[in-house]
């Protein structure tokens, strides 16, 4: 069967407390639309985030939750992530005040002022193959993925800024179309987010901003009954990747790696040595985001090393 999403409203929420707006069966086939992280308020270079979102109060608005029929806790939901396509023509980015990689913010006091605000226009081409920015006569190739995907989280209501245990955001462009992305079941119904499409995005997002546009995301949910994972995890055609989020940053790679190592146990047979040192020569890790509350990392092994033991 297939479904069509399109909200009127937004949450800025990851939370078990807000009421679906959808319920999906495994297997159904799901299109979502999503908006972008400034909520649709930026559309010039003249509009500054603290003038032009001055109403919103909050960043990153989801489309969700979304309740898929017979998830229950301990099981992991699989999102088969099919295809994304802009409904505008163009993506922003922007310089927020004390927001950035680059500048202080509040969890980085610092006594300086705040970089000026500024703000970019990428205007798709190419068929929406490329994005072109005039000003800087630059072109760069469309990499399109989520920069939110996530399950509700079991006990708390956490800001849509924020990534986790339970996905969120996470800015990792792999949770792009042609992966599968398998996040934790914390609660009946799974209760699924999405959101903060990407037309493209540098490693770390270290403006604090990626190419910023709304979408229509398609995919399809599968459920892994009685199977718990404590950690999104990510399957490519020729890779397996962990994503872990801490402060600080060497701590979410420990959990990137150290989940890794796990799942190479659980489902290859390696032992957990044998895993780890495997990872030690030919593991793969890059810095999703270095903005949010949490740095968000992904480690990453070739499917070509993981013979059965």
């Amino acid at each position: 069967m297939m479904h069509t999403i399109k909200p009127t409203s937004y949450n800025y929420l990851f939370s078990a407390d807000l009421k679906p707006i959808a319920a999906v069966n495994p297997g159904d086939t799901v299109e979502i639309y999503t908006e972008d992280a400034y909520a649709g308020q930026l559309h010039s270079e003249k509009d500054l985030v603290s003038e032009a979102c001055a109403t919103t109060q909050f960043f990153n608005p989801q489309t969700g939750p979304i309740y898929i029929n017979g998830a229950e806790p301990g099981d992991t939901l699989v999102v088969d992530f099919k295809s994304i396509e802009f409904t505008r023509p163009y993506a922003v980015t922007a310089i927020i005040k004390y927001f950035g990689g680059l500048q202080s913010t509040n969890a980085t006091r610092m006594l300086q002022d705040s970089l000026p605000e500024k703000t970019w226009v990428w205007e798709l081409t190419d068929d929406d193959k490329a994005i072109y920015n005039k000003a800087l006569d630059i072109k760069l190739p469309v990499e399109s993925f989520c920069g939110t995907m996530a399950t509700a989280p079991k006990l708390e209501s956490i800001t849509a800024v924020a990534p986790g245990y339970f996905g969120g955001n996470m800015d990792v462009p792999d949770v792009c179309p042609g992966n599968r992305i398998y996040l934790p079941v914390n609660n009946e119904g799974a209760l699924f987010y999405i959101g903060d499409c990407h037309a493209r995005q540098g490693q770390g997002e270290v403006t604090g901003a990626a190419l910023e546009i709304p979408a229509k995301c398609t995919l399809s949910f599968e459920l892994i009954k009685g199977k718990a994972i404590e950690w999104p995890r990510v399957e490519s055609s020729d890779k397996i990747m962990v994503i872990g989020s801490a402060r600080p940053m060497e701590d979410a790679a420990r959990i990137a790696y150290g989940s890794l190592v796990d799942w190479m146990v659980e489902d290859y047979g390696f032992d957990k040595l044998d895993a780890y040192m495997l990872i030690g020569q030919a593991g793969g890790l890059y810095v999703g985001n270095m903005v949010d509350s949490l740095y968000s990392l992904c480690a990453s092994i070739e499917k070509k090393y993981l013979i059965h033991r």
